[in-house]
């Protein structure tokens, strides 16, 4: 049973922010990665005129990439601010 609970830690864990919230930009960012590795998989073994559009991969890469750059940029903005008000604080 401990393997278990250790598992949804883990993959809860890859959707939640520093401070234990689910991140719904997270959540966009891996659901996008997966499916478009699912699909180039699925492409790798099909024909060429089942193929998605190259601009549909390209979107969902886009989105993919940016979602979870977006919350990289969240978790340092939010690391400086709290410097920021500690510094005040102290003043």
């Amino acid at each position: 049973m401990g393997i278990f609970s250790s598992i949804y830690r883990g993959i809860k864990g890859l959707f939640t922010d520093e401070h234990g919230v689910v991140s719904s930009k997270r959540f966009v960012g891996i659901m996008c990665a997966t499916i478009l590795c699912v699909t180039m998989y699925h492409n790798s073994f099909s024909t060429v005129d089942v193929a998605p559009s190259p601009v549909l991969v390209d979107a969902v890469a886009l989105l993919a990439f940016s979602s979870l750059g977006l919350s990289s940029v969240d978790k340092f903005t939010s690391n400086r601010k709290k410097i920021k008000n500690s510094i005040k604080q102290e003043e």
